[in-house]
């Protein structure tokens, strides 16, 4: 994972610790003041919620203790690599996509960045400037030719 994806992943943690657990703390707390348990809505879904707040806390602990972190600013070369910055255009239409290659919880297309298992990412690994890649989409095959390969 990139520095910048670990540190929205450290800042998520944290946010779960110190503020959306002790919340929820509160709120079953203001839940079981309200009387019988057993149809308290509020109460079962403040326990629902914990429940949530749990697991998404396991889940980033153990995605953070087996991150590696490799700073995309520190690589260089002409191939194409995790933390690659890479420009292709498509050969039918000319249409041209500007990709980041990041690890999977990183992945935002909104935010121009794909997920390095992502199909168009496995098959720009390894290729350099001027290299034409086959891409299989749900719609078929298209066709890259990769414009540019930054690191930053």
């Amino acid at each position: 994972m990139t520095p910048a994806g670990h540190t929205k992943m450290r800042e998520e943690l944290d946010r779960l610790k110190k503020v959306d657990r002790p919340q929820n703390v509160r709120d079953i707390e203001d839940a079981r003041l309200q009387g019988d348990l057993s149809e308290n809505a509020e109460y079962n879904a403040a326990k629902e919620k914990q429940g949530f707040i749990a697991a998404r806390m396991g889940e980033l602990e153990d995605k953070l203790s087996r991150a590696q972190i490799i700073d995309p600013a520190k690589l260089s070369g002409e191939r194409v690599k995790f933390g690659a910055t890479v420009k292709i255009s498509r050969l039918d239409t000319g249409e041209e996509t500007t990709w980041r290659i990041v690890g999977t919880d990183e992945a935002d297309a909104k935010e121009g960045t794909i997920s390095i298992t992502a199909p168009i990412a496995r098959a720009l690994i390894g290729r350099e400037t001027g290299d034409e890649v086959k891409v299989q989409v749900p719609g078929g095959e298209r066709v890259y030719e990769i414009v540019d390969v930054e690191f930053k």
